[in-house]
């Protein structure tokens, strides 16, 4: 992956309402979501909405088909897979990691 790849993804969730739509997506799984019901389920308005799923669009973490009169977006399983490969890769250098403390621990 490239760094380039993953600066752009990592820019896109880092929105409050990209980042809240993105994960919506992925629990969504196969079935996707039509865009005007992430915006109600988010409580966006449905034009911020399609920006925000543009943005994502852009990024690879989301694809979309038309149904009818609906676009539905799903969640890019595999740029997200490749993504936090990414991240992850040569994890605390080859050893096994240790736990990690919970967060306000």
């Amino acid at each position: 992956m490239q760094p380039e790849t993953v600066i752009r993804a990592l820019g896109a969730l880092a929105q409050e309402h990209r980042l809240a739509a993105f994960r919506l997506l992925v629990q969504a799984g196969d079935e996707g979501m039509a865009a005007g019901a992430i915006a109600e389920s988010l409580g966006a308005p449905a034009s911020s909405m399609s920006f925000h799923l543009a943005q994502l669009a852009n990024a690879g973490l989301v694809a979309s088909e038309r149904r009818s009169r609906s676009i539905v977006y799903f969640a890019a399983y595999p740029m997200m897979t490749d993504l936090i490969g990414y991240l992850t890769d040569n994890c605390c250098g080859g050893r096994p990691c240790d736990p990690a403390p919970s967060i306000g621990d």
